[in-house]
Parts: structure tokens; C-alpha cells; sequence
């Protein structure tokens, strides 16, 4: 029987299977559902069928042997959604069962989120990691970790240069020595030769945004070697946008590498509006033969720590420790106190996320905590600043750009976010709703674009994006992740004030052929796998 089904899949894979061609086997048949297959083409009425980890047919066939079927008249059958942008690799403090120690590990790794609910009930079936320039920067130990401690979700990860800098030079600001740009390179093409997808920056970050234009290209060119993708937190977002977008393009003139701009925005409001200048260059590029794509998550607040918020990255050299030590020098704070007045004027608006020291923030905007206690929000912001990296919501877009920006053919879907459970924090609510909110607010709500074209910005197009070729489409012989949704009920839930409110509306869904929802009910939420990009 093993023999028979592994027959039946390469027969599927090849497009040999055709209606009414052969009887198929199959474990599931999802039938009488609107097929829409991730290429942007208008849906259909169809059926499909899962053998194994693999769809074997879709359209019109006969079934043969024990299958279940399931009943998806009047609902959507879409591939599984691929989130280029996730944070899941970071770092969370988990208790030790044996010692009963905190020790490190990353949240992806976790036992409580782990199996990803808040991913799998938008329909998202595939996340990738080591964004930002951050991240696990030893690919092969963090896919073997995967593989024995598998997750809700499939891994695809990225090599971070932030990790590859900090690792070589520390968070100094200086050029590297030809002996250190070289090191760099080769831990550049371990990450790749053992699966990584590209490599990211994080270049408002310390230390990734000390790396000038050629470095990064010379670690982009290892990148090229395998077709990985560059994909870069630019530098600045804001009032030097165009001329950030221009530095990605640049470094991927220079490698070979295609380039993609993460979570394409325009912030401030001085600069709301300038994104349809940016679409111009990124199009004008595109025309020109050069691959450039980007990706959004469709709220118009960000997120990230205060501190990359409120100082600019020659301010943080050496890191959070380093900034905490030169704010106990009263000089330093008065040097220092222009320049966070500035940020704060262009950024009225800052909720604090998730703050250990003073949790009764958590929620409140600083102005808000201000008020409330007498202080003047430049206070607040320098004691959060002397807390490290506490992370924060921005609300610094124009609603108007993201959902202007939503319909264009080169922007994926992405939340920037991470596997998260209620912890008494209030952070972005990206991680629980991107995928709903974009296909079932703005598409299927909104008419803010056509329902086909949403769903292929989450799932063809970030696989086209990678060059995964095995997923992210509802064809046979591509991996069944695949999911089932209603388009009355399928919505995000989650908001700034309540952000941990579960997605609705996904009916079933398949990761790897394994329903990790059921009839509506959570079920396998250990069906991921590590995805290792092929050699080329």
C-alpha cells in the first residue's frame, strides 16, 4: 500500500492524473468548495483530494477506497498562507521542567506557543524567520531543534546579518576588516548551504545598521550563489524612504540578489503619501529587470522597541546595556533630551507593549501614563528608555497608504509578528489578525481588492517571492496546506485594546496533509516542519 500511494503522488506530481484519467486515492476529498489556488485566477467550484502530505488532484475526478470527505459547499479552499515576515525566533523565557530554572529559548521552540493558534486560525501554514537581521544565526541547529520539537506551522528561516555582524565585530560602528568581511561571508554561506532561504537587515537596528551599502552587498552576493533573497528592514521608513528603497536596490545591483523591502510603509505624518512614490521606484525597478517585491501587514501602527522609536542608531551603539549605562550620566540625558523631544513630536502617539518594570503601562499610550501622573511625556520616554528594549505600538501611517498599497501585484501579506499566548502584555494585534483582517476585512468586507488577488499576496506570491516551488498553490504534487474558510465568518478579531482575540471563520486546516483544525476545532497543532531550501 505505501508503494501504491507514493505511485499515485508521482503520477499526480507529474500531471499525469487528469479527469476521468484513473480512479484516485485519497485520504481526504474536500468537495463542492470555491477553488481559489493562490495564482490570482478567478475561483471555481471544485473539488480536491489529499493523499498523504500531498494534494493528488484537483477539479473533477473519481475517488476510489476509505476516504473522508468533507462538505465545503459555500465555503473558500485556498492554499495555506505563507507569512514572509516573522519574529518567532526570538527569544522568551521559559521555566526549566528538570531544574526549575528560567532559562532562554525561542518562542517557536516554547512549549505554550509553540503550536502557533494564533497563526493557524488566520489559515497561515508557513512562517520565516530571521527577519529584521535577527534571529537564530546557527541554521542547522535551529532547523534540527525544529524537527525535534516540531511547532504548528512549517520554518522556512533567513540568515540575520545583525547575528552575523554581532557575532564577527560586536555592536561597534565600524568597518570590518577585510579578515572580518571574510568570516562574515562564510557564516553567510554555512546558513545558506544548510537551508536558509536569503538573508535579512535590520538596518535601524544595532548592529546591522552599521553595516554600509557594500559590505551588505558583498554578504548579499554569497546570498545570489544559492538564489536566496535579500530582504531588508530599510533604513529609515520615513523622511529618507525613497532614498532607503534606493540602498536595497542598490545592494541587489550589485549581488544578483533579488531584493525585498519588508513591511513597506511610509511613517510620520509629514510623509504620509510618499508610498506612491516608493510603488513608482519599486515598479520603475521591476521594469528594468531587476526583482524587487515587498510586503505589509495591513494596520496603520508598527511596532517595535522605544528605543529604536525614540534614538537614532549612532545613540545605541553598543546595544541596550550600553544606552542604559550612558543615561545614569545626567550630561548624557540632557545632550540626549532635543533629540528624543524631536521623536516624540513625530510620533504622537506611542503605546507602551509590554513594560516588566511598571506592567500598569502596558496598554496606555505615553501621553496617556504622562497625564495620569503629573509627568511630562519626555520623563516617561526616558524611563522607558532606561529599561532596555521595551517594545512599543506606533501609530504612525496613514490608513489611507496601507490600504492604498494592498492591491499592488508585488506586495505580499506579512505581520511581523510572532507565536504568542495571553501574558498580561498588550502588543501588536498582527500576529492573531493580519491574515483575516487582509482577506476577510478589507477583500471580502471592504471590496478593497478582489478576493483571488488577496489571497494569492498570502500564499503564490511569497512562494514565488522565496522560490518555494512545493507550496504556497493548490496544484497535485504540491503539499497539502490548504485551508478552509467561510467567507461570512472569517475575520480577525484582535485590537489594540484586546490584542490576543483569536481569528474566526477557519472551518478546516491542513498543514502537511494533517488537520490542525477540524470542523472549526483546533487538532495536530504539531504537523510543521523545518522547509530547507534545495541546493541549487
Amino acid at each position: 500500500m505505501p508503494r501504491l500511494r507514493s505511485v499515485f503522488i508521482a503520477l499526480a506530481a507529474l500531471g499525469v492524473l487528469t479527469p476521468g484519467s484513473l480512479a484516485i486515492e485519497a485520504d481526504y476529498v474536500l468537495t463542492g468548495g470555491m477553488i481559489v489556488d493562490g495564482s490570482g485566477e478567478k475561483g471555481y467550484v471544485g473539488d480536491l483530494a489529499i493523499l498523504g502530505d500531498k494534494i493528488v488532484a484537483v477539479g473533477e475526478f473519481t475517488v476510489e477506497g476509505d476516504t473522508e470527505q468533507i462538505d465545503c459547499t459555500g465555503l473558500v479552499v485556498t492554499p495555506g498562507f505563507i507569512d514572509l515576515h516573522n519574529h518567532s525566533d526570538s527569544s522568551t523565557t521559559v521555566e526549566d521542567k528538570e531544574t526549575g530554572k528560567d532559562i532562554s529559548t525561542r518562542a517557536i521552540l516554547a512549549d505554550d506557543t509553540r503550536p502557533s493558534a494564533c497563526y493557524l486560525t488566520q489559515g497561515c501554514t508557513t512562517i520565516v524567520t530571521g527577519n529584521c537581521g535577527g534571529g537564530a544565526l546557527d541554521v542547522a541547529e535551529y532547523y534540527d531543534a525544529l524537527e525535534k520539537t516540531p511547532s504548528g506551522v512549517n520554518v522556512a528561516h533567513l540568515v540575520p546579518q545583525g547575528a552575523v555582524r554581532e557575532k564577527i565585530i560586536g555592536s561597534t560602528r565600524r568597518a570590518p576588516s577585510e579578515d572580518e568581511l571574510m568570516r562574515m561571508q562564510q557564516l553567510v554561506d554555512d546558513g545558506m548551504a544548510a537551508g536558509a532561504w536569503g538573508m535579512t537587515t535590520g538596518l535601524q537596528y544595532v548592529p546591522s545598521a552599521y553595516a554600509d551599502t557594500d559590505e551588505i552587498a558583498a554578504l548579499a552576493k554569497v546570498v545570489a550563489n544559492y538564489n536566496g533573497i535579500y530582504a531588508s528592514h530599510i533604513r529609515d521608513e520615513g523622511d529618507t524612504l525613497l532614498e532607503s528603497i534606493d540602498e536595497a536596490i542598490e545592494i541587489g545591483r550589485l549581488s544578483g540578489a533579488a531584493v525585498h523591502i519588508s513591511h513597506l510603509k511610509a511613517s510620520k505624518r509629514r510623509n504620509w503619501g510618499k508610498v506612491r512614490a516608493a510603488a513608482e521606484l519599486i515598479e520603475a525597478t521591476r521594469a528594468k529587470g531587476l526583482r524587487v517585491t515587498a510586503d505589509q501587514y495591513p494596520y496603520e501602527a508598527s511596532s517595535t522597541s522605544i528605543s529604536a522609536m525614540l534614538l537614532p542608531d549612532e545613540e545605541r551603539e553598543g546595544g541596550n546595556r550600553a544606552v542604559i549605562k550612558r543615561l545614569e550620566d545626567p550630561a548624557e540625558v540632557e545632550r540626549l533630551r532635543p533629540i528624543v523631544a524631536e521623536s516624540l513630536a513625530q510620533r504622537d502617539r506611542i503605546l507602551v507593549a509590554s513594560c516588566r518594570k511598571r506592567p500598569e503601562w502596558n496598554g496606555r499610550l505615553v501621553q496617556e501614563i504622562a497625564r495620569s501622573e503629573g509627568r511630562e511625556p519626555i520623563e516617561i520616554a526616558f524611563e522607558l528608555l532606561t529599561m532596555g528594549d521595551v517594545p512599543g505600538v506606533n501609530f504612525g501611517m496613514d490608513p489611507r497608504d496601507v490600504e492604498w498599497l494592498m492591491p499592488r501585484p508585488w506586495l505580499a501579506t506579512a505581520s511581523d509578528g510572532g507565536v504568542k499566548v495571553e501574558d498580561g502584555t498588550k502588543p501588536h494585534p498582527r500576529s492573531f489578525g493580519t491574515f483575516s483582517r487582509k482577506i476577510g476585512h478589507y477583500a471580502i468586507g471592504e471590496g478593497t481588492m478582489p478576493l483571488e488577488q488577496a489571497v494569492r499576496s498570502s500564499s503564490g506570491l511569497p512562494a514565488d517571492i522565496l522560490s518555494m516551488t512545493d507550496r504556497g498553490y493548490l496544484r497535485p504534487g504540491l503539499y497539502a496546506d490548504i485551508v478552509v474558510l467561510d467567507p461570512a465568518t472569517y475575520r480577525d478579531t484582535a485590537t489594540y485594546e484586546a490584542p490576543f482575540g483569536m481569528s474566526t471563520g477557519v472551518k478546516w486546516l491542513l498543514v502537511n496533509g494533517s488537520l490542525a483544525i477540524r470542523d472549526g476545532e483546533l487538532a495536530d497543532l504539531t504537523a510543521g516542519r523545518p522547509l530547507r531550501k534545495p541546493a541549487p
